[in-house]
């Protein structure tokens, strides 16, 4: 999947709401860690839009406790044709065996996002550029999500994302928390290509997460008077 446009991800831990996402999401975020028996949910999958798949480990927000588990039923879904996108953690590339998931996706045609996820804070400017730089180089799109405790942090994230997009890399950015809120919508004036909302808002996956159609509207609008600008 091309990221040279904004893509809009429907995060849900039930395949089932894909229908309810067509109307305002490009792709399905399929969080295989929170749901019962994802493997058999992918095979029975024959909804419209295509899937990103995340099996988020335990020591970065999500509930897969077995590393090597959930790295192996990430290998097993980058093999269903409907999935176009993987995301493997910095971390487990760096530090763990998740290179070899990102190596079979890239065997059979997958596109990869490679995260990292900072639920206590906001990193330097430094640590900012250089974690996004240390993520596109093993990824299509660097992903990166921290906790806003000011607002003065979304500016240095931002500052960060149009850094990295000015170099030529592809990043996903989003402050977490309600001061960096906004930044969901704003991020993608400054190169962020991926946006994440919940299908449900009751079943939001992150801090600060707008509702699909909320984030849709929202992104459209700024989108829209930037470019009149």
């Amino acid at each position: 999947m091309e990221f040279d446009t904004f893509r809009l991800a429907a995060s849900t831990a039930d395949l089932a709401e894909e229908p309810d996402a067509r109307e305002h999401a490009d792709i399905v975020e399929f969080r295989m860690d929170l749901a019962e028996e994802p493997l058999a949910a992918l095979a029975n999958y024959d909804g419209d839009l295509p899937l990103l798949v995340t099996n988020r480990a335990a020591w970065e927000g999500g509930e897969a406790e077995d590393d090597r588990a959930r790295l192996d039923a990430l290998e097993r879904a980058v093999e269903r044709g409907a999935v176009a996108v993987v995301d493997v953690e910095l971390a487990a590339i760096e530090d763990g065996d998740g290179a070899r998931v990102v190596d079979h996706a890239r065997e059979l045609g997958v596109s990869v996002v490679v995260s990292t996820h900072d639920f206590e804070a906001t990193p330097g400017m430094g640590e900012l550029q250089e974690t996004l730089s240390r993520a596109c180089e093993h990824g299509d799109v660097g992903k990166l999500a921290v906790t806003a405790q000011r607002r003065d942090d979304v500016l240095d994230l931002l500052v960060a994302t149009r850094a990295a997009t000015a170099a030529g890399d592809t990043v996903a950015t989003m402050a977490m928390g309600e001061p960096g809120r906004h930044s969901r919508a704003v991020a993608p004036l400054y190169g962020s290509k991926i946006g994440y909302a919940p299908v449900d808002p009751a079943s939001a996956t992150a801090p600060g997460q707008y509702d699909l159609a909320t984030l849709r509207g929202l992104v459209d609008s700024l989108s829209g008077d930037a470019e009149t600008v």
